[in-house]
């Protein structure tokens, strides 16, 4: 990935992932806390395959890896990854934002014409401009 800026493929990727609600869920978990497959299959009214599955699209987006730890496949949070997509999210906030300041400066009032100063003398009649 391109730091500060996520790939296109990359960000379809992390936000494909991210639009289901159980990848979410293990996402979340996983970066409170190490948990194995199994045990993570035990939070949802699902197969330990579908649990697998989920596990599987998230760890092709980067958002969570694998190791083994005997005969368990333990899944732990990809920070990094998370901040990348995060810094995306902030770039589009701050084009709103722009978006925004400006719509502001089109509705704010006119500012009023400015006065000349109280001490400046008048112009004389024979000068010209």
């Amino acid at each position: 990935m391109v730091v500060g800026q996520l790939e296109r493929e990359a960000a379809d990727q992390i936000f494909g992932a991210l639009a289901d609600a159980t990848r979410r869920d293990i996402v979340t978990r996983v970066l409170r806390g190490e948990e194995s497959v199994s045990a993570l299959a035990r939070h949802y009214d699902m197969s330990f395959a579908a649990v697998q599955k989920h596990v599987a699209v998230l760890e092709r987006a980067h958002l969570v890896g694998k190791r083994r730890r005997g005969r368990e496949q333990i899944v732990s949070g990809d920070v990094a990854t998370i901040r990348s997509a995060a810094l995306l999210l902030d770039e589009f906030e701050q084009i709103w934002r722009g978006r925004i300041a400006r719509i502001d400066e089109l509705l704010a009032p006119p500012a009023p014409p400015t006065a000349a100063p109280p001490n400046a003398a008048p112009p004389n009649e024979g000068d010209s401009p």
